[in-house]
Order: structure tokens, then C-alpha cells, then sequence
């Protein structure tokens, strides 16, 4: 193979595979992620109630702790998914990463017993359970992905599968853990705990026994410098002038591809077209007998740097959807507290264990599309998908819209039977009306989530480049976080103008609380951040690949580690 300016070899993507991969690989890493997303659920999804009912914290300021901890747990993956890529490989970090994780269940259990519920304990604990959660979530999807291979067409196609029935296996985690949080109600919280911990413990265990079975890539090197690189190169060249012309385009080979610029690995777009500068051959680089990465960039690298800026409409554009599904865990739990929860003269419904029902949802809702609406649709687009993912994503937000109008409405009908039975100043009193009304908004919760958040993590496994996969999947993980986050703000943001404008909404008192008005200024909000998605969708370029050649310039390790 011929060298490269840098004395690296040219990459031929179709290479011998030596590894057994495909489902039998990814089925396996499913499972592990089962048990591990098992163990997450069952903590977060009724960690509102621990929070106000064993702490004692108020119903807004456990909220916010509920975000702050989903947050930050959502955007230690940032910094996991560039670890991964960078110095460790994807299988070393998740294995390392589980072990923190497990520490992190064991102290939370310790610290619901033995440390007599200690606020700082617990939180000191949580957070470290979010750094080994930071290195799990960027790492465990793209490796089970990367087991199947794109040169194969069978497995290329049961890829396309991959990702629904990946998440359907998040949504069974979800379901199942709805036993322990009956645990942590009734019989107890370090109960609870110490069942999430030996699960993660088995999961780990699992994960290690599958080792023979993966296909495990290295550190392919710091997506970050290669971004840095285009940027300092095309700043340096700034009084160059742009050009259309491939022959003055470098494509990473010792000699320049101008005539045939189709072996570089991304097709050059006419987006960003300002990046282009930094891969124009200028009278230095042609002068000098080695290439400096900060001054001249391969066609690659530039398209690499672009196939990220066009995300990032996108990711601001998920963060309101992710606003309204961190309800979920927090005001809607409370909201069921409330109701009649009795089946029977003897059990009691746990509020957050509504949640199995937007994963029954989600579970129903994702079979429907694949095996019954994509066929349907595929007949009259012709797309191999049905709809375009960007399509998929739209559907989400417009349906998250209707979910919280119809929140709105259910929390106006249960304010107003707290009126009628001269409820209002009693939030612990158990108001005449059922906890089913509920179901129908954990139905909408289950819809919008099968749309957006399967089509969200689609996209940002398909639309970077091979080498920046880890830290894509933290990207997408990251809309939880400052979604969350963002929830928070917006949260205090109405308690302050309500506070100064009247009555203060989202105070203690749940039924005097406004959760109802609340509620639609999210819809409000959520619609003209749908009109801005459309406007950003319709502009979006999809990434363009040519299978021929691989960028040597690109470090593609696929050894056994």
C-alpha cells in the first residue's frame, strides 16, 4: 500500500474480519446493558420520593436534585466518550467505568443503612456512581454496533434493526425495575439499593464472560486535536482563497488525489465552505517535504469537523424535548402521590412505578414502526426506512407538544376536584380521583420517546465519522444532561416572574402549585422549538461516504485489545 506525507499506510476498509460478531456479539452486550440500565432506573425513576419522603426536602428542591444528578450524569459522557476514543478503546473504558460504577451502588446502599439516610454521604455517592455512568453510556452502544460489519449486507442490514431493538432493551430495563422501586416503598430503600448493587455486579461479571465473542477497537486518537487542526488550518489560510477545484484539495496520500479525488473516505461538501481553507494546498505546503496537521488538513478531516457543526442545530433543537421528558421523574410522580392509589385492601401503587407504562409504550410503539408502519410507509416514499430519521425526530417533538397539553389538562382536572372537596390546603390529603387518569400522558411519554430518542441516537451514530462514534453517543447522552439542567432554569425562571406577577407557581403546596400553567408554558415553549427544528431539518446535508479508501491520516486501530 502506497505511503502517506506522514509515512502511513493507505487503509483499505474491506479487510478480513477475524471476529465473530454480528448478533451474536451484540445480543450479549444487550443483556449486560439490561441489567445495567435495570439498576439506573430503579434508582432515578423513584429517586423524587427518597429525596422528599426519607430527606425531607421540599417538592421543588428535590426536583431540582432529581435534574441536577440526570444532568451531570448525563454529561460526564463527554468526557467518557473522549477517554474512550482517545487513550483506552472502547471495551477497556467500559469495563473500568462499570467497576466505578459498581463502588458507587455499593456506597448508596451503605448510605441508605448503615449511614442512617445522610444527605451528604448520598449525594457524595451518586455522583460517583455518575462518573462510571459517564464512561458505560458513550461506549456500550457503539461497541455493540461496531460488532456488525458494514462490508456484509446481511449484517449491514440487521443493523438497521440494531437500534430499535437496542432501546427496547433499555425500555425492559425500565419495566422491570418498576419491582424494585415497589421495594424501595415498601419494604425499604436499602433493600432496594442492594439489589440495584448485585445486579451491577452480575452485569459486570456477564460483560467479562462475552470477552471472546467482541470485536474490540483501540483509541483511534483525540477527535478534539483533529477538530483543533482543521480550525488552526483554516484560520492560518485565511487570505487564501476558496475553490471548487479538487486538484488543489489534499486527500491525506504522498501524492496529492487530484486525479481521483473519489478515494477520499467523506465526500467534499459545499457546507462550512470556510473549513475549506484548511485543506488547499498553498505554495508552503507544496515546498515542504512534511506536513504539518495544523497548517494543511486532509479532505477527510475537514468533512469530519463539518459532519459535527451540522449536528449541532439538531442537538439545540432536542434540548426542549428532553426539558419535558424529565418530567417524568419528578412532578408527575408527585402528582400521582395524591391520587387513589389502592388495588385491593391491601397493595398500593408506587407513583413512579407509572413509569413501566411508557415502557410498555415504548415497547409497542417501536414494533409498530418496524414491523407494521416502515413497510407501510416504504411503499409510498420509496425510503428504505419509511421516513427520513430527521422525519422520525419531528414526529417526536410534535407529539412531546401534545403531551404536555394533555398534562396541563389532567393536572387542571385534579386542582380542581382538590376545590371541590376543600382539599387545596391539605397536599397530603388522597383526593376522590384515580391514578389511572394518569396513563394517558405516560401513553404520550412512551409515543414521543420510541420517536425522537431511537431517531436521535440513529442520527448521531450515522452522521460522524467512524472515529468519533464514542464521543457522538456522549453528544447525543449529553441532551439528557443539559436538558435537565435546562429544566431547572426554566423552573426557576417562572418562579421568579410568577413571585413577582402574584401567586408563586411550584411551591410546596402541589395543589396550589400551577403545575397545570406550567405545563402549557412547556407546550408553548415546545412548539416554537418544533418550528425552528423544521426550518433546520430541511437544510440538513447527510453525510456522504466513499467506501473506497479510508484516510491514512485517520488512526483506524480494530485489533484485538
Amino acid at each position: 500500500m502506497a505511503e502517506n506525507r506522514n509515512g502511513n499506510a493507505g487503509l483499505l476498509r474491506n479487510q478480513p474480519s477475524t471476529r465473530k460478531g454480528g448478533w451474536h456479539a451484540a445480543i450479549f452486550i444487550i443483556c449486560v446493558e439490561f441489567a445495567d440500565r435495570f439498576a439506573y432506573y430503579g434508582l432515578s425513576g423513584n429517586l423524587v420520593q427518597y429525596l422528599t419522603e426519607v430527606l425531607h426536602q421540599s417538592i421543588t428542591t428535590a426536583t431540582k436534585n432529581v435534574n441536577t444528578f440526570i444532568g451531570v450524569s448525563s454529561l460526564f459522557p463527554l468526557l467518557g466518550g473522549f477517554i474512550a476514543d482517545s487513550y483506552f478503546g472502547r471495551f477497556n473504558t467500559i469495563v473500568v467505568s462499570s467497576i466505578i460504577y459498581l463502588v458507587g451502588m455499593i456506597l448508596l446502599t451503605l448510605s441508605a443503612s448503615a449511614l442512617k439516610n445522610n444527605w451528604t454521604s448520598f449525594s457524595v455517592a451518586l455522583y460517583i456512581l455518575s462518573v462510571g455512568d459517564g464512561g458505560h453510556k458513550p461506549c456500550v452502544q457503539t461497541f455493540a454496533a461496531n460488532q456488525f460489519d458494514d462490508d456484509s449486507p446481511e449484517q449491514k442490514i440487521a443493523k438497521n434493526s440494531f437500534f430499535n431493538y437496542w432501546y427496547l432493551g433499555l425500555v425492559a430495563a425500565g419495566l422491570t425495575s418498576s419491582v424494585v422501586i415497589y421495594i424501595e416503598d415498601n419494604i425499604g430503600w436499602a433493600t432496594g439499593l442492594a439489589i440495584l448493587a448485585a445486579t451491577v455486579a452480575v452485569a459486570l461479571v456477564l460483560f467479562l464472560l462475552g470477552i471472546k465473542t467482541y470485536r474490540k477497537d483501540g483509541p483511534t486518537g483525540s477527535p478534539f486535536t483533529r477538530m483543533a487542526q482543521v480550525f488552526v488550518a483554516a484560520i492560518r489560510k485565511w487570505r487564501v482563497n476558496t475553490t471548487r477545484d479538487p486538484h488543489s484539495f489534499w486527500y491525506g496520500e504522498e501524492e496529492n488525489k487530484a486525479s481521483q479525488p473519489k478515494s477520499c473516505a467523506l465526500a467534499h461538501t459545499d457546507q462550512f465552505r470556510f473549513l475549506d481553507k484548511a485543506m488547499i494546498i498553498d505554495e508552503l505546503d507544496a515546498s515542504s517535504k512534511t506536513t504539518n496537521p495544523w497548517r494543511l488538513s486532509s479532505v477527510t478531516q475537514v468533512e469530519e469537523v463539518k459532519l459535527v457543526l451540522r449536528l449541532v442545530p439538531i442537538w439545540l433543537c432536542g434540548l426542549m424535548f428532553f426539558v419535558v421528558q424529565s418530567q417524568l421523574h419528578t412532578f408527575i410522580v408527585k402528582q400521582g402521590q395524591t391520587m387513589v392509589r389502592s388495588i385491593g385492601p391491601h397493595f398500593r401503587i408506587p407513583p413512579a412505578s407509572l413509569q413501566s407504562i411508557v415502557g410498555v409504550m415504548i415497547v409497542a410503539a417501536v414494533l409498530v414502526y418496524d414491523r407494521v408502519f416502515i413497510p407501510f410507509a416504504r411503499k409510498f416514499t420509496g425510503h428504505p426506512s419509511g421516513i427520513t430519521v430527521l422525519q422520525r425526530i419531528g414526529a417526536g417533538l410534535f407529539v412531546s407538544i401534545i403531551n404536555m397539553i394533555v398534562g396541563g389538562l389532567l393536572e387542571a382536572k385534579r386542582v380542581s376536584i382538590a376545590r371541590e372537596n376543600h382539599l387545596l390546603d391539605d397536599p397530603k390529603a388522597e383526593l376522590p380521583m384515580s391514578i389511572w387518569w394518569m396513563i394517558p400522558q405516560y401513553f404520550i411519554f412512551g409515543v414521543s420517546d420510541a420517536l425522537a430518542v431511537v431517531g436521535l441516537q440513529q442520527l448521531f451514530y450515522d452522521e460522524v465519522a467512524e472515529t468519533m462514534r464514542s464521543l457522538a453517543a456522549a453528544a447525543y447522552i449529553s441532551l439528557l444532561g443539559f436538558g435537565t439542567l435546562a429544566s431547572n432554569v426554566v423552573i426557576t425562571v417562572v418562579e421568579y416572574i410568577s413571585s413577582r406577577n402574584g401567586e408563586k407557581w411550584l411551591g410546596s403546596n402541589l395543589n396550589r402549585a400551577h403545575i397545570d400553567y406550567f405545563y402549557w408554558v412547556l407546550a408553548g415553549l415546545s412548539a416554537v422549538n418544533l418550528c425552528v427544528y423544521v426550518l433546520v431539518a430541511r437544510n440538513f446535508v447527510y453525510k456522504e461516504v466513499d467506501d473506497e479508501v479510508v484516510d491514512p491520516s485517520i488512526n483506524t486501530n480494530h485489533n484485538q485489545v
